[in-house]
């Protein structure tokens, strides 16, 4: 709906849930993901991990393993164009060098924008994990007024 009230032309607009299309080409995705995972070694891998006040030998095997699932979604979802925050940027740096690796003739586009702030005090970015922090695309009229005459300014 959001690009649709851009005025975006959806007539060659196909949108997919990453979840189900995993699901339903699983014999697909898992070999690519492990060999993504296989072509880079563990340090690597771990510049990618967002660690966000862990320890860095605290990260868990999920945290690890995180990166090379959103490396393969590049090329699982066939994106010539990832438009990402910067925040994604060490990810989107992995997939392209994962084309020289695996020898792929063509490496996606990486656009990264900058983050919005949150809408509390302090906060460098919205977070899905602190609600009152964004604006999300499903919350309610009352939520957005209420988010509003809270934001810090």
């Amino acid at each position: 709906e959001v690009w649709k009230a851009a005025g975006m032309d959806l007539s060659n607009v196909e949108f997919r849930w990453a979840s189900e299309e995993i699901t339903d080409n699983a014999h697909i995705y898992w070999p690519t993901m492990l060999d993504v995972a296989r072509r880079f070694n563990v340090t690597r891998i771990k510049k990618c991990c967002q660690i966000m006040g862990r320890l860095e030998g605290n990260l868990t095997a999920a945290q690890v393993l995180y990166p090379l699932m959103q490396c393969t979604d590049v090329f699982f979802l066939k994106a010539d164009i990832c438009q990402l925050g910067v925040d994604q940027r060490k990810v989107n740096m992995l997939a392209r060098e994962y084309c020289d690796a695996a020898k792929r003739r063509y490496k996606p586009v990486i656009l990264s924008h900058h983050m919005l702030y949150g809408l509390k005090k302090g906060q460098e970015k919205m977070s899905k994990s602190d609600p009152d922090s964004a604006i999300f695309m499903e919350d309610t009229v009352e939520d957005v007024r209420r988010k509003i005459t809270k934001a810090y300014c």
